[in-house]
């Protein structure tokens, strides 16, 4: 799948489902669940790597695990999920040239075919643009951004008329940059809702409620394999809590054979 086939989801009224993967197992199951898209996220560095945020990630992280993730898909290529990267931490905060630089170092090396890039700050617009216009599709991330937490928090965002309206704006711009789409995080429903309906490309949501054109979820957040959930992602399973069990269990049996 490309990028731009997302607005025709939009246009035909698809819902577009969306998981993380951070190596080839996880891979296998978004493409297996039949996803639409999946998001190498930098949540692996908490997900997988122990970090307490996503701001220790490096891009040779990131390569290295899209590069994982696309070894675990086992479908033509033309038939797999839309693979998308995430851009880490200071890869595209330090100017035009350097985020150029980066984003083509990830679809130089990797299979992705798109880079998500957080926030939409004078600066980071300038960014958006350049690498579109370079060629690199870019998928832009509102509301909550994770990168920006010692600034805003963890928290959910857009409470107040101010900021609601600086969001919907942000929305607007991103579009007319020539994002193919925006991650919408931890908003209200109703922003989400006037944003989606005010906007050609697709909206997907993370806490952000129903209305938006597609959701995206940690797969490790669904699964329960995490010991903090988000508020917005019940696990629909107790994943951690069942392999503990279960991995408890044949140990003890292994002791007693």
């Amino acid at each position: 799948m490309l990028p731009s086939e997302l607005i025709k989801y939009k246009q035909n009224y698809q819902k577009i489902i969306a998981l993380t993967a951070w190596d080839s197992i996880s891979a296998s199951l978004a493409e297996q669940s039949e996803a639409d898209l999946v998001l190498v996220g930098d949540s692996l560095a908490m997900v997988c790597l122990g970090y307490k945020s996503t701001l220790p990630i490096t891009l040779d992280n990131m390569i290295y695990h899209t590069n994982a993730v696309s070894r675990g898909f086992t479908k033509e290529i033309e038939k797999q999920p839309l693979l998308v990267c995430d851009m880490p931490f200071l890869t595209y905060q330090c100017g035009e040239e350097k985020a150029v630089e980066y984003a083509g170092k990830i679809i130089q090396n990797t299979y992705a075919k798109a880079v998500k890039i957080e926030g939409a700050e004078p600066e980071i617009q300038n960014v958006i643009s350049r690498i579109i216009r370079m060629g690199i599709p870019v998928m832009g991330h509102l509301g909550l951004t994770p990168q920006s937490y010692l600034n805003l928090g963890l928290k959910k965002q857009g409470k107040t008329l101010e900021s609601q309206e600086k969001i919907k704006r942000e929305a607007s711009i991103l579009e007319e940059l020539g994002c193919f789409s925006i991650v919408l995080e931890h908003i209200p429903e109703i922003l989400a809702k006037e944003i989606q309906h005010d906007l050609a490309i697709p909206t997907i949501g993370i806490g952000a409620g129903n209305y938006c054109d597609g959701q995206i979820r940690v797969t490790a957040d669904l699964l329960g394999l995490n010991n903090d959930q988000p508020p917005f992602c019940p696990p629909i399973i107790e994943g951690k809590k069942l392999l503990r069990e279960k991995l408890k269990k044949w140990v003890a049996s292994e002791r007693l054979s």
